[in-house]
């Protein structure tokens, strides 16, 4: 007797979601509402994350983290990850983004040029307990809110929402198809044509989004020789070229194009490197090694790539998550970092830039091989200021970033363990929202933490940079 279509399908996510509802015998959803904190010095984690970075870059890096305690929090996926590590968790794993906090969320063009919106960085994403993720959003709405001076019950309201998103958003998913649930994407003119507090925003955000262009880049950031060569023009400590070699960046190049698709290889084997600099991004990476790499093409056409330092994951290294995956740890050993960043994102988002790529074991400043990872630079990318956004607005925006959050946790394996586990109630939405006051406590006692070691010349801050 033959299977009915779809019907081992439906079975595996039965399976699943009546694992998630055993789980809460162990471990009830009201649990997650307790703070529970092991031992820790946030200021010291930070130092630690110091020694590898570069030493002239490490007061940027402080100075932007004490602009807030969202700021901080932003710059603090470390301290984070060390406070979770022993945390109680329901036991179902996945590819987390390691650090999908409200402010890593935003637009970028589709290989056809639409506007979408969806988790955007990836650098701390590894294998990792499903409930990392969902507190590290958690937390950050509930720190925005209080940076944009919104009442308590407007932050746990918007926490709440976001929660509830993110529940009915697997429910909605795990409705679909396996596939269904890979092609969902959220692009900008869906979303600006829905009835929210957000939709002029988002309308506002997509028309400065497509004005990001390589050619506006290339008017922000270069000048021209003599001979009508474009150049970066250095803007320290921000923007600032360095002395490696140009014959080694042009071989590395090379081996960045051997991760490419074969199309976007063969597209990229038309421009030539004219320049390149060393320029500071975010909060968190400040320190990390970063370039910008200016391409020419035949008709004189602009292309900035970014290539970026991809070191070990926070949640393997302060998460003490050392033990992934065989697949996962094969990949590490033979790609490097770079490619556990590129893996994470193409998983995670609906879609990717095709100019994704990476390198391993590259000789740095100082000796050591690094890995890294490859990108457009500013390629119609557009991120909200969210310290403007109302309370309504910021609600509207989290329950979208809950929705997108749940797409992404969809993409692994028996992610339906979590839709068997959150249920439908709103126990586990109130229990993360308090989860998410303390926590928002506590960062802002470890932003006042670090305001104090700069005070006492434990640490130096570079401000406004």
């Amino acid at each position: 007797m033959k299977t009915p279509p779809g019907s081992a399908h439906k079975e595996s996510i039965a399976r699943a979601q009546a694992a998630g509802r055993e789980a809460r015998a162990a471990l009830p959803r009201r649990e997650f509402g307790t703070l529970r904190l092991p031992e820790r010095d946030p200021v010291g984690i930070l130092e630690g994350q110091h020694a590898t970075r570069v030493p002239d870059l490490i007061p940027v890096r402080v100075g932007r983290m004490l602009e807030t305690p969202f700021s901080f929090y932003r710059g603090a996926a470390a301290v984070m990850a060390h406070d979770l590590a022993d945390s109680p968790v329901t036991g179902h794993s996945l590819i987390a983004c390691g650090d999908a906090h409200l402010a890593n969320f935003g637009l970028f063009a589709s290989p056809e040029r639409r506007l979408i919106f969806d988790l955007n960085d990836f650098d701390e994403a590894y294998p990792a307990p499903w409930e990392w993720d969902v507190k590290r959003l958690a937390a950050s709405i509930w720190l925005n809110g209080r940076n944009s001076s919104h009442t308590e019950e407007q932050c746990r309201t918007a926490v709440t929402s976001c929660i509830r998103s993110y529940r009915q958003a697997l429910k909605t998913l795990y409705s679909h198809t396996a596939t269904e649930r890979y092609y969902f994407q959220a692009d900008a003119e869906l979303l600006a044509a829905q009835q929210t507090a957000a939709r002029k925003r988002i309308r506002t955000e997509e028309r400065k989004a497509r004005q990001r262009t390589s050619e506006q880049v290339l008017a922000k950031l270069t000048s021209s020789t003599e001979s009508g060569e474009p150049r970066i023009v250095d803007q320290p400590p921000i923007v600032r070229h360095s002395g490696i070699d140009p014959a080694l960046l042009e071989n590395l190049v090379e081996l960045y194009r051997g991760t490419l698709r074969p199309d976007t290889s063969l597209l990229l084997s038309q421009y030539r490197l004219v320049d390149f600099a060393r320029r500071i991004v975010g909060v968190g990476s400040v320190g990390t090694r970063s370039w910008v790499l200016l391409f020419e093409g035949p008709a004189g056409e602009p292309l900035f790539l970014q290539a970026k330092e991809a070191g070990k994951s926070v949640l393997e290294t302060h998460g003490r998550l050392r033990h992934p995956p065989a697949p996962v740890e094969k990949n590490l050993i033979t790609r490097g970092q770079g490619f556990r960043v590129v893996g994470a994102q193409r998983i995670l988002q609906a879609q990717s830039d095709p100019f994704l790529g990476w390198i391993k074991d590259v000789k740095g400043d100082d000796g050591q091989l690094r890995d890294f990872y490859i990108r457009q630079f500013r390629d119609m990318k557009g991120s909200f200021t969210l310290a403007e956004m109302n309370a309504q607005e910021t609600l509207d925006y989290g329950v979208l970033c809950g929705w997108l959050l749940a797409r992404a946790h969809s993409q692994s394996t028996d992610s339906a363990f979590i839709l068997g586990y959150v249920g439908r109630s709103e126990e586990f939405d109130d229990a993360m929202a308090d989860w998410a006051r303390a926590y928002a406590d506590q960062t802002e006692a470890d932003h006042a933490a670090l305001g104090e070691a700069v005070k006492s010349g434990r640490l130096a801050a570079e401000r406004g940079v």
